[in-house]
Order: structure tokens, then sequence, then C-alpha cells
């Protein structure tokens, strides 16, 4: 079956192992009590706080054909049992990662998608927390797979999934493949902005170990990260892979690429970086320098 069909038959399930594991890139794990279990690869970017749920007084949620709410209804008091409060996150975590699956099968088809698709295929019976998941799928999407989610018609809530910053590499290789490996690309090309546009490479595998992107283990999202990083992506021209001067060991370092040059800038990565994760303490002070050392003001 075409993606372009597993997409219109709704089988977000499908894949959601890969998903949840990518998910767990970005922030720290919670801690793994028996009631979080399910939700063991929940990171701080797809976890749910009950200051997020639609406030008291709001429509209440939507009830499933006994009467039953999907997810367990809960008030931010003192008495909100704790297992309760897991249950909640976990059920919440899971519909993040099944409309992420969801909008990849649609990235790599080439396809828009509207608030109606997402509602039926994926989160039916929970449209009330709509908002909530849609948002952190969405962040996700961004920060892990370098994917934005870009509304294009307000009035019917259509949208639009492109790479962000502008750029034309996704590195979908086959029909197969549902994976974008932009998120990737980004942070590296944010690394060695920050370092003047010149990184070793053993200070970029030490940033990616932070989440768990290790030299020579395979990863869900990016397969082969070395790979990846000095032969897919360097035969793209994003990066410049090159021995380090003066060094007479294979030591070796990371430049920016002529194509990253053409397509986007050191301001507008940082500010992506800024927007999406804190900007790894990334100061203003610093992006004001890299927009004057590119003639950008």
């Amino acid at each position: 079956m075409s993606l372009e069909q597993r997409s219109q038959h709704c089988k977000p399930e499908e894949g959601l192992e890969a998903q949840e594991a990518a998910l767990g890139l970005v922030g720290a794990q919670a801690p793994a009590t028996e009631g979080q279990e399910a939700a063991a690869s929940s990171s701080t970017l797809v976890e749910v706080t009950l200051g997020e749920v639609p406030a008291a007084g709001s429509p209440s949620p939507p009830q499933g054909p006994q009467g039953a709410s999907t997810f367990p209804t809960t008030r931010r008091e003192p008495s909100t049992s704790p297992d309760l409060e897991s249950m909640f996150l976990a059920a919440l975590s899971r519909k993040v990662a099944e409309l992420v699956h969801f909008l990849l099968l649609k990235c790599q088809a080439g396809e828009l998608v509207t608030k109606a698709e997402m509602l039926e295929c994926v989160i039916p019976d929970c449209m009330y927390f709509f908002p909530v998941i849609f948002r952190k799928a969405s962040d996700s999407l961004q920060l892990i797979f370098g994917i934005d989610v870009m509304e294009i018609n307000p009035t019917c809530n259509l949208y639009i999934l492109v790479t962000c910053l502008g750029l034309s590499y996704d590195g979908l290789l086959g029909d197969d493949q549902i994976m974008p490996k932009t998120g990737l690309l980004i942070l590296v090309l944010d690394m060695i902005a920050t370092e003047g546009n010149c990184a070793p490479e053993e200070k970029i595998w030490k940033e990616l170990s932070a989440m768990e992107v290790f030299d020579g283990r395979e990863h869900s999202v990016f397969a082969e990260p070395r790979k990846l990083l000095t032969q897919d992506l360097v035969q793209e021209n994003y990066p410049e892979y090159r021995q380090l001067r003066g060094s007479d060991s294979a030591c070796y370092e990371f430049l920016w690429g002529p194509r990253a040059l053409l397509e986007t800038s050191y301001m507008k990565v940082l500010q992506h970086m800024l927007s999406t994760s804190g900007g790894r303490h990334i100061s203003y002070l610093s992006l004001h320098e890299l927009a004057l050392r590119q003639g950008e003001e």
C-alpha cells in the first residue's frame, strides 16, 4: 500500500514505536514510575501539564460511545491522584505521537492536511484536547524533524508541511522512509555557527550525544548518524568536513557548506533554535555579531 493510501486509510499506529523513541530526543525523560511505563518515551516536549488542559468552565470533553471520556478527567487540585495524572499524561503523549506519525505521512506524500482530517483520523474521541495535542505535535515536528506546520487557509484550517528555514533538503531517500532528516541538519548548522563557523567533530558528537545521537550507533530517526553527517549531508553541500588544520592526527572539523550559505543564514538558524529550544544559551549579542559578519542588520 502506498503512503498516500496509508494516509487516507488513517493508520497512524504503524511505526509509532519509532515515533515515540524520536520524541524522546528532546528534554529529560520523566521518572519511570509504574504508572508512567506506558509513556516511557515521553519528553518534556510532549508531556502536557494539567495547566494546559482547557480551563474549568469550558465545554466538557466529548464522551465516547459508552458515555465515558477517552482521557481521565482531572482538575488541578491537591487531591488529584498521581496515578490518574500519570495515566492522563501517558494517554495524551500517545496521541501526540500518533499525530506526529500521521503528519509525517502527509509530509512525505506532499499532501495538504486539514484540521478535520486530523480529528477524524487521529483524535476523533478527544476533540476537546486538540489544541494541546496539535501544538505539541507541531513543536516535535519542528525541533526533531525540521518540519514546519504552516496554516495556509484559516477559514477551513488547511495546513501545509514544509522544511524549516526554506531548506530544500529533507533527507527522505525512499518510499519506505517517513523520517525527515532536516532536524539534525539544522542542529549541526547551529552548532557550527555558535563555534564561529568552524566546529571540531569531537564537539559535534559530544553535543549530539546529549540527545541520544551517537557516533557508530543506529538511530530510530537518523539511521546511521555518522554516514548521514559525514557523507550524505556533505555530498549535499550543507556542511564541509575536512581534516583539522595543523593536526597530525585524524582530527576533523565541520564548516558551513555553500548550499547552506545559499539557502539560509547564521541569523536565521540561530533565531530558529532560540524559538524552538531555548537557543542552547545563545545570546542576542552573538546573534547580532553573526548578523554583522554576514552583512545583515
